[in-house]
């Protein structure tokens, strides 16, 4: 989900800079609001088909042994909410084509630190912290639980943390891409 959110969200770069697709979009009714809400939902239909594959894979492997490892899907979607309204938000300051290097920058340490590999204490203290604070951590945590049958009150925590993201990437989105293109 976030893969498939982050690294669509970077073909807006072209849309914003370039290819000039939204100074079309807005000699329509259309304000760039809905521009930037229509680019976040995009990203997040390309983390819901990612996301879906793995789940229908872990399904016919036989992976998924909880009725809960059913809501793994809408919890992957708001992962992808998350880090597309983050993607987009951060698409919108890049400069030049070497800006988008900095997402691979952000993305590659988040992936690693995100106690998909190893358990969150085999970490040292500090970097216990940082990866608390990561965004793909809760995902993480409540897509595993999910999918193990694991239904825990600490799971709200990682919803609402992936929400206040989702929420505060598209509204920094919509207010950056107003900017960009009316200026």
């Amino acid at each position: 989900a976030m893969n498939g959110a982050v690294f669509e969200a970077t073909n807006m770069f072209f849309k914003l800079h370039y290819g000039k697709v939204y100074d079309g979009i807005l000699a329509t009714p259309v304000e760039p609001t809905e521009v930037a809400s229509g680019e976040i939902a995009w990203t997040l239909a390309r983390g819901a088909m990612y996301s879906a594959a793995f789940l229908i894979v872990m399904v016919l492997m036989g992976l998924i042994t909880s009725p809960l490892g059913l809501l793994a899907f809408p919890a992957s979607l708001l992962v992808g909410f998350a880090f597309g309204a983050l993607g987009t938000a951060a698409v919108t300051w890049m400069r030049s084509w070497q800006d988008l290097d900095l997402i691979t920058l952000i993305v590659l340490p988040l992936f690693l630190f995100s106690a998909t590999f190893y358990p969150i204490d085999v970490y040292p203290g500090f970097i216990q912290i940082v990866t608390w604070a990561s965004p793909l951590y809760h995902g993480v945590i409540l897509i595993r639980g999910l999918t193990l049958g694991i239904l825990e009150w600490t799971m709200l925590i990682n919803i609402a943390y992936l929400t206040a993201l989702g929420v505060i990437g598209s509204i920094v989105t919509a207010r950056r891409v107003k900017q960009v293109l009316l200026k």
